[in-house]
């Protein structure tokens, strides 16, 4: 059971009660005045939501699975490369929600923080390789034991978030204040949606298409190619349809739409598309394409908006990372201008900064083999730490999901 109190009002909300409007109405005053106070309580208020059914309301409080819904629509899960083991790590997510931690890892510290918290949010993951047994005395062991023992789930967000439009990769490059950002190693596949659509609700599917993710080209949204034409049906027995009667052939008058939708956006945009259209059953079609799609990618390269000392760029980024100027290799006073940059493991990529006519490689490991040959290949080259280059992390998932879930008391770690 849910309690909420403050100190004009009190209400106490059982979650399998059905509310009327008028006690629904009173509640949203109650949350309203709740969260307008500054006592320091408000955050263990959940987001609520209500399912109207007839004339009442079900109260429902928020999931860790909303948070991780949201999450996995910014950095699909479909993005993580195939040796990763990002996603649910431990635990449940259909249970409610009301504090989340985030951390760069599972360190062994945060098994004395987690009472109370709900769900854990990881850049790596906890269960990386296959466990042969768990022992209570181990750090592993510890760890397991500490989210079984609060029921925290676990969810980690690992190369998704590294590969992902908006992503790690994006938050570094932002940290430079580079323009004219694109992936350093792009990947991404594009499909083409064609969908048929009676001529009144063109426009209301497309908009609809268009805010699940399809019709990107570049710099330029909500494209599609439409033509006119007659879809012809016929209702057979069972069928309700929108236009016309069962057992008589039908013409209307259609407007073929053709989009473009990634990949990973090709459930959401149909699940949308079936939403909007106002047939019973649609016609559409989805063709592979052979168009290279650099939406997403390890890493990115971009141009400094002026010039600098290849030095003096490495000591910018070391600042803004917060972390001890590494030894620039190459030429420290080479004046560059367009710099490529990856966090974590990117020392394989120094040859595609190359290619990409990237000066100044910044990367957060690099062996002493590629270092050697990248310098001889004429780039200059920082390293500047595995943990410190993914360290933004944390304030960058933390920062998102505070904004989303406001009522959340969201902890970093």
């Amino acid at each position: 059971m849910c309690s909420l109190r403050c100190s004009q009002c009190c209400v106490r909300l059982g979650s399998s009660n059905v509310f009327h409007s008028e006690l629904r109405d009173k509640l949203g005053l109650v949350l309203g005045h709740l969260r307008s106070q500054k006592t320091g309580y408000s955050w263990f208020l959940p987001d609520i939501t209500f399912e109207t059914q007839g004339k009442g309301a079900k109260l429902q409080c928020m999931q860790r699975g909303d948070v991780v819904a949201f999450l996995a629509e910014r950095f699909p899960p479909s993005l993580a490369e195939p040796w990763d083991r990002s996603g649910l790590q431990v635990g449940p997510l259909q249970a409610p929600c009301q504090t989340v931690a985030v951390a760069l890892d599972f360190d062994l510290h945060w098994t004395s923080c987690l009472e109370g918290v709900d769900l854990l949010i990881t850049h790596h993951p906890l269960l990386f390789r296959p466990l042969k047994q768990v022992l209570p005395e181990t750090p592993l062991g510890q760890k397991l034991a500490t989210l079984l023992r609060y029921g925290t789930a676990c969810y980690a967000i690992h190369t998704p978030y590294d590969v992902a439009q908006g992503g790690l990769g994006e938050v570094l490059a932002e940290m430079l204040g580079l323009v004219n950002v694109r992936p350093l190693a792009p990947r991404g596949r594009l499909l083409k949606l064609v969908v048929y659509i009676p001529t009144d609700h063109v426009d209301g599917v497309a908009q609809a298409l268009f805010a699940a993710g399809a019709g990107r080209i570049g710099r330029y949204g909500h494209c599609s190619f439409r033509a006119a034409g007659t879809g012809t049906f016929l209702p057979e027995e069972g069928a309700h349809p929108f236009v016309g009667q069962v057992g008589q052939e039908e013409h209307v008058a259609e407007v073929r739409l053709e989009t473009i939708v990634p990949a990973e956006r090709l459930a959401a945009v149909l699940a949308a598309m079936r939403t909007a259209h106002p047939y019973e059953e649609v016609a559409y079609d989805v063709y592979a394409l052979e168009n290279e799609a650099p939406l997403h990618g390890l890493g990115r390269v971009g141009d400094l908006p002026m010039p600098a000392s290849a030095g003096e760029v490495a000591e910018r980024f070391a600042q803004a990372l917060g972390c001890s100027v590494p030894r620039v290799e190459g030429e420290p006073t080479k004046e560059v201008r367009r710099v490529a940059v990856c966090g974590g493991s990117g020392g394989e990529l120094w040859r595609a900064a190359h290619a990409a006519g990237a000066e100044l490689y910044l990367t957060g490991e690099m062996g002493y083999h590629h270092r050697c040959a990248a310098v001889e290949a004429g780039l200059v080259v920082a390293v500047f730490g595995h943990r410190e280059t993914e360290r933004p992390f944390v304030d960058h998932i933390a920062r998102l999901v505070a904004e989303r879930f406001p009522a959340l008391k969201v902890v970093k770690g």
